[in-house]
C-alpha cells in the first residue's frame, strides 16, 4: 500500500485530467469529478449519471453527473507511487469513458479495462 495525502492524490487526479485530449475535454458536459477517501464496494472509481450518448432533447435542469475517484482503494492496490500515478490515470480515463457512453466491455477491448 502507498500512503498519499488527499492533497497529493488530488494533484494526481488533476494531472490525469490534464492528459485528456483538449478536444475530448471540451465535449465533457455537466460532470463533476470528486476524490473520495474510499468506496465500501472496493471500487477504484465510479461514474453516476446519464452518458452523453443517452441524453436527448429533454435533457435540461439535471444535476451534474458525478465521477468519484477513490483514494484509499487505489493506494491499497499499489506498491509504489509510480503505480498510483498509472492507476489514477487509468481510473480517470475509465470513468470519463463511461460519461461518453463507452461500456466496460469496449474499454477492455481498447486496453483500458
Amino acid at each position: 500500500m502507498v500512503e498519499l495525502t488527499r492533497g497529493d492524490f488530488e494533484e494526481l487526479v488533476a494531472d490525469a485530467l490534464d492528459q485528456i485530449p483538449p478536444e475530448l475535454a471540451q465535449l465533457m458536459d455537466n460532470v463533476v469529478i470528486t476524490v473520495e477517501d474510499e468506496s465500501q464496494e472496493g471500487l477504484l472509481g465510479l461514474y453516476e449519471g446519464i452518458p452523453l450518448t443517452e441524453r436527448g432533447d429533454s435533457y435540461f435542469g439535471v444535476l451534474p453527473d458525478q465521477i468519484f475517484i477513490y483514494r484509499r482503494n487505489i493506494c491499497a492496490i499499489c506498491r509504489s507511487p509510480e503505480q498510483v500515478v498509472d492507476e489514477v490515470l487509468v481510473t480517470v480515463v475509465h470513468e470519463i469513458a463511461h460519461h461518453f457512453g463507452i461500456d466496460d466491455s469496449r474499454l477492455t477491448e481498447l486496453g483500458w479495462g
